[in-house]
């Protein structure tokens, strides 16, 4: 039944990122993937806080499965981080598609590091 929390995390986290990358960047006149770069950091961090709770013993591998491996599995792309760096770098845009790749990187590992030291914090 452990595929059912996977399912039932992706069934949410899914449109949650096609309409916050929609949202976020709609609001920004730039060929910056500001969309794909916001969900791909909340989903670290929301990853990072999970898993440090259940390393902590304050949640359960349940929750981890809906959560981490459903909700933030859909939620976060490399694929499209991929293919948005790659588009940037053909049409031009060298220095962003730099940008995104380390800007990517270290506030993905940042946010994760975070989440993970604040659940230590809370609950270890």
């Amino acid at each position: 039944m452990n595929w059912l929390l996977v399912i039932a995390g992706a069934a949410v986290g899914a449109p949650l990122r096609y309409l916050s990358d929609r949202t976020v960047q709609s609001r920004h006149d730039s060929v910056f993937p500001w969309g794909t770069f916001a969900v791909n950091v909340c989903g670290s961090l929301v990853l990072g806080l999970v898993t440090g709770a259940v390393a902590a013993g304050a949640a359960s591998s349940q929750l981890q499965l809906l959560l981490g491996t459903g909700l933030c599995g859909a939620l976060t792309t490399y694929s499209t981080f991929s293919y948005e760096t790659l588009r940037l770098a053909e049409t031009g845009a060298r220095f962003y598609a730099v940008t995104n790749v380390l800007g990517t990187l270290a506030a993905g590992l940042g946010a994760a590091f975070t989440g993970a030291a604040v659940a230590q914090a809370l609950w270890g």
